[in-house]
């Protein structure tokens, strides 16, 4: 008589042949989405452990082009409106959530087989989890379950926002102890690069800016990887150095570890395998107000910002409960800062070649019509037609037409 454990997998044998062969592939496993992006391969199956999937986790996946996302967690608490899910499944990639924690449990490499119909994950014959499958309905759903709850978000945000500022102020307000660097700001314009919203198309539209104005260019932790996919080069490197990539770190870039108030500075520890040299700037606050602090000091005429966060969904997104030192910097910062956000977009509303090129010929055409409807204009005309008559004749003789 068989055991329980063989009635249990000829069980699970004889389900996953029902359901069919599925997705299949290797399977890439991290709780952190932005260190599994570093490794994953087209064709891998992604598993991640990640709450409401931010847009730049999302597309950073999309880029990869995984075989199927994974995800331990909902890809959406319904919290507010992520954007996250609704990329992938644009995007084609399959998205199974709320896998539960023994997802994460499967090792790194394993053949896995994903049966989109059921939400089911096999390793071999043995059932692994189950899930939700997303789809476009399913995501535009919670999407819209969470818009109606941003009226709560909105005050619970505000009341945290309030309570950092009380705590914060102090910090912000009084004299930073900035660090000495090598880079020289002063009089010049100050580029801050972060891998937020919309940073590809606005970089690239500030092409013909970086090189007019040749500004410092700061990348904020995997900005700098942003700024050389873009052909630029980034002037300084500021962040806790978790989502850079060595190549970047390797660039010849001034680098500044962001470390905390009591100066423990976890990234100095990767600067150092590498053999790298830095300097550390201990302050509250995120990275990105971290750079603009250090422009601001240094004596920076301009500071243009491309990819920050400045609101509500996006501070949301990125897992911030509020933004008291976001706040305050720019506050500190003052008329100096430009926000490039949506620059893309708008000049995406300007005129296009095709509009343009309609508009050149409709010109073209009531001109003619214009000279002829006068007896000189008439003649010109004749005159025109017949040497254009005698070009033709000619370039016909010349190849033996």
């Amino acid at each position: 008589m068989p055991s329980i454990a063989e009635l249990r997998r000829r069980r699970a044998a004889s389900k996953a042949a029902t359901h069919g062969p599925g997705l299949a592939g290797p399977a890439r496993v991290d709780k952190r989405t932005k260190n599994l992006t570093r490794r994953l391969q087209e064709g891998d199956i992604a598993v991640i452990d990640h709450q409401d999937l931010d847009r730049v986790a999302a597309e950073a996946l999309v880029a990869a082009k995984p075989r199927a996302v994974l995800n331990a967690a909902a890809s959406s608490s319904e919290r507010f409106p992520n954007l996250g899910p609704e990329i992938l499944v644009k995007a084609g990639v399959p998205l199974v959530d709320n896998l539960g924690p023994d997802i994460m449990a499967v090792p790194e490499g394993t053949a896995l087989r994903v049966v989109l119909r059921t939400g089911e994950v096999f390793e071999g014959a043995q059932l692994v989890a189950k899930g939700q499958v997303q789809t476009e309905a399913s995501v535009a759903a919670a999407a819209e379950r969470a818009r109606r709850g941003m009226s709560t978000q909105l005050a619970a945000f505000a009341a945290n926002t309030m309570s950092f500022l009380e705590q914060e102020y102090e910090v912000f307000l009084d004299r930073q102890e900035i660090p000495d660097i090598h880079t020289p700001m002063a009089g010049r314009h100050v580029l801050i690069v972060v891998r937020g919203y919309h940073y590809r198309q606005d970089l690239a539209v500030l092409r013909s800016y970086v090189r007019e104005a040749k500004p410092v260019i700061i990348g904020v932790d995997g900005g700098a990887d942003a700024v050389l996919e873009a052909g630029m080069h980034p002037t300084m490197i500021v962040g806790d150095m978790d989502s850079v990539s060595d190549k970047a770190l390797r660039c010849g870039a001034e680098l500044v570890v962001h470390a905390y108030r009591d100066g423990r500075a976890p990234g100095a520890k990767r600067l150092e395998e590498l053999g790298l040299e830095y300097t550390t700037f201990p302050v509250a606050g995120t990275s990105e107000d971290a750079a603009m602090l250090i422009a601001d000091d240094k004596g920076a005429d301009l500071i243009v910002a491309v990819g920050t966060h400045v609101t509500l969904v996006e501070f949301l997104d990125k897992g911030r409960e509020g933004m008291a030192s976001t706040f305050l910097t720019r506050l500190r910062v003052g008329g100096k800062l430009v926000d490039a956000k949506g620059v893309s977009q708008l000049y995406q509303r300007g005129v296009s070649n095709g509009q343009l090129a309609a508009l050149m010929a409709a010109g073209v055409v009531a001109l003619v019509a214009a000279i002829g409807s006068t007896a000189a204009g008439r003649t010109l005309l004749a005159l025109v037609q017949a040497a254009a008559d005698d070009v033709f004749a000619w370039v016909r003789g010349w190849f033996g037409g």
